[in-house]
């Protein structure tokens, strides 16, 4: 029985029931009978009925109404025992547990919140209309799936202690597909073109994967705004979706979307007018306007202008600025038009409070120090968007935002909402990887870059392979002093292997060192690094090394030391360090070594990075870099500071390190001179993470320095400079994977070398898993 007849029928016998009563009675008391879940108070708090009032037909009649509306009780009844108002009800049962089967589509988390969020959960009160509204629910999730033959069906039974247990069966059929997506009324644009705008489309080879022929209204909604934005950016300004149908096959198996369009006519720009009230700004915003007369509409060009308006005024306090841009079709020439943009600047605020919010464990000012919006001072949205990007840069948090809003009562006042969400910043690995050039490696170490929430960081790293070996531990203070210049030390132990490198035989040699670093900062992007290290180098040649070698630790001696100074510069605008899609990233480091122990050389490298999206999907990305090292006060360039060149992070399709000059039996020696730049198209995998992207690639680049003149016996005669030859650069093309996975980066290549020499060693595959120093 629906349960407003069961609520009406209630009040007739209360009705009823009070005609029996003596009127006039008052209530000395009241007792609730047939509660064995629910609190008294609960129940009291229901009832609009207390002890001293006098009864009537309507306040029973109320009392029932209230009870009823709780959603608690199933039956109430009301009686009198003398002055006493007996309040007699049948509980509702509550939800023993929720059992579902057939359901595969989704996890069973996602089913879990689904009930949820409609009522639906074990320990509620059984509500079979709730039940109902779950059910529509599910089918709902399931028609967003494509899958419009799926059929739910429910069955509650009825278990100990006042419960019910709620069955779930699922039939979920197959997955409807878009069988045909046709437009009507396109002339300007082919239906080709329209269907490349779509996330949706038809089945094909890759379908299987991208689901792109599963049917979802949100989906087409995207589309259709995707079309619009099509017709708006190329000058139909008119452009409109008369309507669109969705009809499905009789089998439900197959969808058919129909979209009928208005194209209207194509517009040029007339010109810019600005009207309003601009704060004495209108050369800045005439400076603004990149939009010239003659010029097709471009509806996203006319709101980037706008937005540049409202920037401009945020710069200076006005953080609710508006710039309306309104089209206005000039009378002698109906396919022109005026944008006249009315500047509306508002009123200008001050920030009152920067309220930093969601971090859990990093400390207030950790945060704090990267705000460049003080407080007390006016609005300006370049601080704040200088703000939020080194938040994020600080690499704690997984999002951050930073948002103006109005205090209430102080029209000339905000608050800076600045929210942030934490992100696990520490790290205990215990791993292996394995390189095609390096063979397996090893790897363990602990790291947390934002110890105790201070922001400072601290790693200690190992890692193993045949051909080398690391110890490293590293602890870095970001700010020593409050104007942000940093401090590092590191110590650490490296070992090469050159002879498993298949560099040369019989060579090997273990660095130890140790150093500090400052790093100064000098505008928002850029830093200087000022620093010196101490360094040792233990050299082990065998009976089989090349003479260079043996001429080198005759001069220098098998243990030489050096006392190096070391001075850098860093440009970071990148979007994102894991996965860049925009901005730049230069790097210039340099060390010389000091006129006062065992060796006299310098060293530089730079770096360069850009980055620049070319459709929403695809990156373009160039990477080059540039060394240079040589001795000097006719000292000798140590050859454990050579640069090698080939393989991944060089030119990939060559041998890693293979690359440059060679001894006298051939192997490759490394130089001290390289070049190598690579040009990659990136774009993600669709449904992935963001970090998992794949690239196509052009590299190229050489190791190049002073050649070795030897006798026929084998010894060193002397060295002839070796100048760059661009006939000598090898270059490659091929695809890729990049992924920065749970035990460290991996980078997979198939290479095709373009110009391979016969001296030079190939390997097309190459991959690595793990990450070494």
């Amino acid at each position: 029985m629906p349960y407003p007849k069961k609520i009406t029928l209630a009040c007739l016998g209360a009705l009823m029931a009070a005609q029996v009563w003596a009127q006039g009675h008052v209530i000395k008391d009241i007792r609730l009978e047939g509660i064995s879940r629910t609190e008294a108070g609960t129940v009291f708090s229901h009832l609009p009925i207390r002890v001293g009032d006098t009864y009537t037909a309507e306040l029973g009649a109320m009392s029932l109404r209230s009870l009823y509306a709780s959603g608690m009780f199933q039956d109430v009844q009301l009686d009198m025992d003398g002055n006493v108002l007996v309040v007699r009800v049948q509980e509702r049962p509550t939800v023993a547990n929720i059992h579902t089967t057939g359901i595969a589509e989704f996890d069973s988390k996602g089913v879990e919140k689904s009930l949820r969020s409609v009522g639906l959960s074990e320990g509620s009160v059984f509500d079979r209309a709730v039940l109902d509204r779950a059910v529509q629910e599910l089918r709902r999730q399931y028609l967003t799936r494509g899958r419009y033959s799926a059929e739910v069906k429910t069955t509650v039974t009825p278990v100990e202690r006042n419960r019910v247990r709620v069955n779930i069966d699922v039939d979920e059929g197959t997955t409807s597909k878009i069988q045909q997506i046709r437009f009507v009324g396109n002339k300007v644009y082919s239906e080709g073109d329209l269907r490349d705008e779509m996330q949706l489309g038809t089945p094909n080879w890759f379908s299987w994967y991208t689901k792109r022929d599963q049917y979802s209204r949100e989906k087409l909604e995207a589309d259709l705004e995707a079309i619009r934005a099509l017709y708006n950016n190329n000058g139909y300004l008119d452009f409109k979706i008369d309507s669109t149908q969705v009809s499905i096959s009789p089998d439900k198996s197959g969808i058919y979307v129909t979209i009928n369009v208005d194209e209207g006519k194509r517009y040029k720009i007339k010109g810019i007018r600005l009207t309003g009230d601009m704060l004495g700004l209108e050369p800045e915003f005439e400076e603004l306007v990149d939009i010239k007369p003659g010029s097709v509409y471009n509806a996203s060009a006319i709101n980037a202008l706008g937005k540049k308006f409202t920037d401009k005024l945020s710069t200076v306090g006005y953080a609710f600025a508006r710039a309306v841009p309104s089209p206005v079709v000039d009378p002698e020439n109906d396919d022109e038009v005026t944008i006249v943009y009315t500047i509306d600047p508002g009123r200008r605020v001050y920030v009152r409070n920067v309220l930093i919010s969601g971090n859990t464990r990093t400390q207030d000012e950790v945060i704090r120090r990267e705000v460049r919006q003080y407080e007390a001072s006016w609005f300006d949205s370049d601080k704040v968007a200088v703000s939020r990007d080194r938040i994020d840069r600080l690499g704690f948090f997984e999002t951050v935002t930073a948002e103006p809003t109005p205090v209430a009562g102080s029209p000339d006042e905000v608050d800076l909402n600045v929210h942030v969400k934490e992100r696990p910043t520490g790290n205990i690995s215990v791993g292996a990887g394995y390189s095609t050039s390096e063979g397996i490696i090893l790897s363990g170490g602990f790291s947390q870059n934002n110890i105790f929430g201070t922001g400072n960081s601290l790693s200690l790293e190992v890692n193993t392979s045949k051909s080398s070996r690391t110890y490293a531990a590293n602890f870095t203070q970001p700010y020593i002093t409050t104007s942000g210049i940093s401090q590092s030390f590191e110590i650490y132990d490296r070992r090469l292997d050159l002879d498993e490198l298949e560099i040369t035989d019989d060579v090997k040699y273990e660095t130890y060192g140790a150093g500090v670093t400052y790093g100064i900062p000098i505008t928002e992007n850029d830093q200087i690094f000022l620093g010196g290290k101490f360094e040792m180098t233990d050299v082990t040649l065998g009976a089989n090394a090349p003479q260079r070698y043996r001429e080198y630790v005759h001069d220098f001696g098998d243990k030489p030391k050096s006392v190096a100074l070391t001075l850098g510069w860093s440009r970071d605008s990148r979007d994102n360090i894991l996965a860049p899609t925009r901005g730049r990233y230069q790097r210039l480091f340099g060390e010389v070594s000091m006129p006062v122990l065992d060796l006299r050389y310098y060293r530089a490298t730079y770096q360069f990075q850009q980055f620049v999206p070319i459709t929403k999907s695809i990156t373009f990305a160039f990477n080059t870099e540039l060394g240079y090292g040589d001795g000097y006060n006719g000292k000798e360039y140590p050859f454990f500071k050579n640069f090698y060149g080939g393989g991944i992070g060089s030119v990939r399709g060559y041998e890693t390190s293979s690359l440059g000059p060679r001894d006298s039996d051939g192997d490759a020696s490394g130089g001290n001179r390289k070049l190598n730049f690579s040009i990659e198209l990136l774009t993600p995998i669709p449904g992935a993470d963001r970090t998992l992207r794949m690239f196509t690639f052009l590299d190229g680049g050489w190791v190049w320095g002073r050649k070795a003149n030897y006798s026929s016996d084998g010894s060193l005669l002397g060295y002839q400079k070796d100048r760059l030859d661009l006939g000598d650069l090898r270059y490659s093309v091929g695809v890729g994977l990049a992924w920065i996975s749970p035990m460290g980066p991996l980078k997979l290549s198939f290479a095709f070398p373009l110009n391979k020499k016969n001296s030079d060693e190939l390997e097309r595959f190459q991959f690595q898993i793990g990450t070494g120093f």
